[in-house]
């Protein structure tokens, strides 16, 4: 694709998002570039990979009836993905409700948030960096999940776990003082969403916690 008219709005270790207009609609394209020090064979491989495996991601979610931006156009290194103009970080939605003492927003987003994700294990798909930056909410409540470029689509409990794992860092990194209450109607929501598994999933999140608890009193 021809980038000249698209302008950059970020760049990570594997890709970068550029902002722009694909027929007619505002779209944010998202390249994985080469890396010069992979073989080229390897290089090329990986690239396909994850975004084959992303756009999967994407489909099985859209499948599932869990909000994603749509996909316009995809292709080996390429995805050109709905622009999300009126969405903001679910990190960035905490704050507001924060700074306003909305303790019935924050208990809304988090209950939103348990059942979006447990709808997402519940169809075992892994999203893999499940940060607070890359879910976001609208101006009607509405929850959308993006950046699937480390996600699956055969998950087991412990990737679930794992994703769960993340998310809790994620908020005790931006809110600690408040991540607990938070977490805690999370995985309640979570727990109805997803059933049965749930159990499982629970069990491994504990101990992934355990273990990273072990790393930072050792470390």
């Amino acid at each position: 694709m021809n980038l000249e008219n698209y302008s950059l709005m970020a760049q990570g270790a594997e890709s970068r998002l550029y902002l722009g207009s694909y027929l007619g609609k505002d779209v944010i394209i998202k390249h994985r570039f080469s890396k010069k020090y992979r073989h080229p064979d390897l290089d090329s491989r990986l690239i396909k990979e994850h975004s084959k495996a992303e756009v999967r991601c994407l489909i099985r979610c859209q499948n599932a009836g869990i909000n994603t931006p749509t996909i316009y156009y995809a292709d080996d290194s390429f995805v050109v993905l709905e622009y999300l103009k009126t969405a903001s970080r679910c990190r960035d939605v905490v704050d507001k409700y924060l700074k306003a003492n909305d303790s019935e927003g924050l208990g809304k987003l988090a209950k939103s948030m348990g059942f979006v994700i447990g709808n997402l294990h519940k169809n075992n798909i892994i999203h893999g960096d499940l940060t607070t930056s890359n879910i976001l909410v609208d101006t009607n409540g509405e929850i959308y999940l993006i950046d699937f470029g480390l996600g699956q689509v055969e998950g087991n409990a412990e990737d679930k776990g794992v994703d769960v794992y993340v998310l809790e860092r994620a908020l005790l990194s931006t809110h600690p003082q408040y991540t607990e209450d938070l977490f805690n109607i999370f995985l309640e929501s979570y727990r109805s969403q997803l059933g049965k598994q749930a159990k499982d999933v629970i069990k491994k999140y504990e101990e992934i916690r355990l273990r990273g608890r072990k790393r930072s009193m050792e470390g």
